[in-house]
């Protein structure tokens, strides 16, 4: 006898691949977005990361900004102290200097001639005096170049006698400073 199958085996053969394939799609979804979830926490923990090193680096630069500060205002401090230092030493050592130049002011003054002012601006010293005669400026004038600490004199003017200083004619003579080489002298 022939045996005759009258049950419907291709719908349930298309039934069960399709429930196969449904299984098959939500697996591979579930899938999916487990690999999507594990990719976007990766990445959150990434950026999570970066951030914090991020914030470690601003507070360190934060820090060193005030390193910074302290360390320019202690430079300026110095700068400041090496300028002072610098303008004690300078007159500690021109102390004894301006003593000298005023005795060889003294020194190179011929008879008959007085000063009434005297200027200092830098190295020049501009002298304003009263002489006797035009003789006793030229004298002055050739002691200040045979002086040690004077160079230059220079004659600006000369006025005649006034009424207060009959027979006095006063000048105007200016004078370079200078330094004379130590000789042998005491310190």
């Amino acid at each position: 006898m022939a045996r005759i199958n009258l049950r419907p085996w291709r719908e349930e053969l298309r039934a069960e691949m399709q429930k196969q394939f449904v299984v098959m799609i939500l697996g591979a979804a579930i899938i999916a977005a487990g690999l999507a979830f594990l990719w976007v926490s990766d990445v959150d923990s990434r950026i999570a990361y970066q951030q914090s090193r991020n914030a470690y680096i601003e507070t360190a630069m934060k820090q060193l900004d005030k390193q910074i500060k302290e360390i320019e205002e202690l430079k300026r401090k110095r700068d400041e102290l090496l300028a002072r230092m610098k303008v004690i030493q300078d007159l500690q050592g021109k102390r004894p200097v301006i003593v000298r130049v005023f005795d060889e002011m003294v020194r190179t003054l011929p008879d008959g001639l007085f000063y009434t002012e005297l200027k200092k601006a830098g190295d020049t010293v501009s002298i304003v005096g009263m002489a006797e005669s035009n003789s006793r400026i030229s004298s002055l004038m050739r002691q200040f170049d045979q002086s040690g600490w004077f160079a230059n004199p220079n004659l600006s003017n000369v006025l005649a006698a006034d009424n207060k200083r009959a027979g006095y004619s006063q000048f105007n003579l200016s004078v370079q400073q200078k330094t004379p080489e130590p000789e042998g002298e005491e310190k």
